[in-house]
């Protein structure tokens, strides 16, 4: 059985803990019944002994399986990670999707994608991540009673996203310390209008506007200022033409979106700009978590 989760990007300026979108950058675990318990990784974490014996996943698979068949059988376990850790682009969120969607198929039990995604939610209480790993596209999420609540907007093949990686990882926790504890109204009805001209950005596809509703006030000037290089970042993508260029999460990865025939050329300068970091263009997810047999 093999189960895939899809790299995301969220807050996407203004929208904190409420919009997401996913690329096409995919962690991939397949797993069988064995005799044995065994946990194989590849690509991402590899060199890192600690997540073979303290694994988010197997530690979320264990629990749902459990509660679903009462049953002790052992699965040899192999991922294959793409997403880098700690840097933004949803890989907690990822390897919890993924610990659910395994567990219920591993009992045999078909459930939905929103079933999936409230109990996500359980391990991840903002929507913004979870939401566009588990429906893929681009989403805008709320919370209420202990249920997401969504919109999916499936992004053309013609909007690229380049990527840029830094060489420095973020805690989301830690970020989460930096910001302030209040917000003045101005502020707050900033980031309000900006989010919902975003929103309406997206689902009409008025891609030119996106570099104006993409402005924050609420968290990315924050969490920049522990790497100043991000703010260069910006400016190099939005000089080359990046229709919106964003912090990815907490960060530290710099997400902008592109039009096709300019991704090349705006990789490229962000590439010699910053030769220090890693530099992606990346497909638009639509698909979300993939179960196959």
């Amino acid at each position: 059985m093999t189960v895939s989760v899809p790299a995301t990007s969220a807050n996407l300026g203004p929208g904190f803990d409420s919009l997401g979108l996913a690329v096409d950058l995919r962690n991939v675990v397949e797993f069988h019944p064995s005799k044995f318990f065994s946990v194989s990784i590849k690509g991402e974490g590899e060199n890192n002994p600690k997540l073979k014996g303290n694994n988010l996943f197997i530690s979320i698979f264990n629990e749902h399986y459990n509660r679903l068949t009462k049953n002790r059988q052992s699965f040899k376990f192999t991922f294959y990670n793409q997403i880098p850790m700690s840097r933004g682009l949803g890989s907690s969120s990822a390897v919890i999707v993924s610990a659910i969607a395994s567990a219920h198929e591993a009992a045999g039990i078909n459930v939905s994608k929103r079933r999936i995604l409230n109990h996500a939610l359980v391990y991840e209480s903002h929507p913004d991540n979870i939401t566009p790993a588990v429906m893929g596209g681009f989403n805008a999420a709320t919370v209420e009673k202990n249920k997401v609540f969504s919109q999916k907007k499936h992004l053309p093949d013609y909007i690229k996203a380049v990527v840029v990686i830094p060489n420095k990882q973020m805690s989301t926790s830690k970020a989460r310390l930096l910001l302030p504890k209040s917000y003045s109204k101005e502020s707050a009805v900033y980031n309000l209008s900006h989010t919902a001209l975003s929103v309406a950005a997206f689902f009409n596809e008025d891609w030119e506007i996106l570099k104006l509703a993409s402005q924050d006030r609420f968290h990315q000037k924050a969490r920049m200022k522990t790497l100043p290089e991000l703010f260069n970042v910006q400016k190099v993508a939005y000089e080359s033409g990046a229709l919106m260029s964003t912090l990815s999460g907490s960060g530290s990865t710099f997400f902008s979106m592109v039009y096709d025939e300019d991704a090349a050329t705006i990789a490229g300068k962000l590439a010699q700009k910053f030769p220090e970091f890693v530099v992606k263009v990346l497909n638009f997810d639509n698909d979300g978590l993939i179960v196959e047999k």
